[in-house]
């Protein structure tokens, strides 16, 4: 056992990824799935399109690099193999979305169970994290305020209809656009490359260079499922959190109960 290494080593992940296979489990039965893919490697973003989450979850399954984009998958590739030969390594973005959340879930009140904050805190405790987004991200602080928000509509039309706790009756609003974490924007989190450092000797002073590992030319494949992991049992854990009971028949009947509650509003 080695000071710091064995500690940071993602090795630790695995007990994560059974943690969230659990999770998904749980999950499943109420219609709430959590996919994972990557969106980038090397500068190099994957092209979606008007995909769901389940299509692009299901081409990366397909793909060795998990990228749902042939093209991209094409020119990752490339990259990684130009990489390689050159004794360098690669970062990358991957992206997890659940859908068939219910609403609710987290506190809106207590800063410390906010349901973004356990989710990007989750996400950045994996290894070489530097950076979450959620939803538009970085991308909303370069935008007015009016393009930012995810605003209710009538079905039928573009007025707004009023606030959730004023709506009596037939009328069903809808979001035009997902722009603060729902839909296609999911999670994000970014990685960085691993390579070895140049240090300075505690003793002589010199400058010196860190302990080389075994170190994949890119590990982003392999964090898109450590990020579907951890997101499964954040998610896992606020969803009991507000409808565990002591069995399946009981969340189920505490669930339903809280979604009748909500649709009478």
């Amino acid at each position: 056992m080695r000071n710091v290494l064995e500690r940071a080593s993602a090795r630790e992940t695995a007990a994560r990824v059974a943690v969230g296979g659990v999770a998904k489990c749980l999950l499943a039965p109420f219609g709430i799935r959590v996919f994972g893919w990557v969106a980038e490697i090397g500068g190099i973003a994957a092209q979606h399109g008007g995909l769901t989450a389940e299509e692009i979850f299901a081409r990366a399954e397909e793909s060795p690099v998990r990228v749902a984009d042939s093209e991209a998958e094409r020119r990752i590739m490339a990259r990684i193999d130009e990489c390689k030969a050159a004794g360098d390594t690669l970062g990358g973005v991957v992206e997890t979305v659940a859908v068939g959340l219910p609403p609710g879930l987290g506190s809106h009140a207590q800063w410390d169970r906010k349901l973004d904050g356990r989710l990007a805190h989750a996400l950045m405790s994996v290894q070489a994290a530097k950076g979450v987004e959620i939803g538009l991200g970085f991308a909303t602080a370069r935008r007015p305020g009016s393009e930012v928000h995810d605003e209710i509509y009538f079905e039928q039309g573009s007025k707004p209809i009023r606030p959730p706790h004023q709506q009596r009756g037939r009328h069903r609003g809808r979001h035009v656009e997902r722009r603060a974490g729902g839909g296609a924007h999911g999670l994000q989190a970014a990685l960085h490359p691993h390579e070895p450092a140049a240090l300075v000797d505690i003793d002589t002073k010199d400058e010196a260079k860190a302990a080389i590992e075994r170190s994949d030319v890119v590990a982003i494949p392999a964090a898109a499922v450590i990020a579907e992991a951890v997101v499964a049992f954040v998610i896992a854990d606020a969803f009991l959190e507000k409808f565990g009971g002591d069995s399946l028949a009981e969340i189920r009947r505490n669930l339903d109960g809280y979604l009748e509650h909500v649709r009478s509003f």
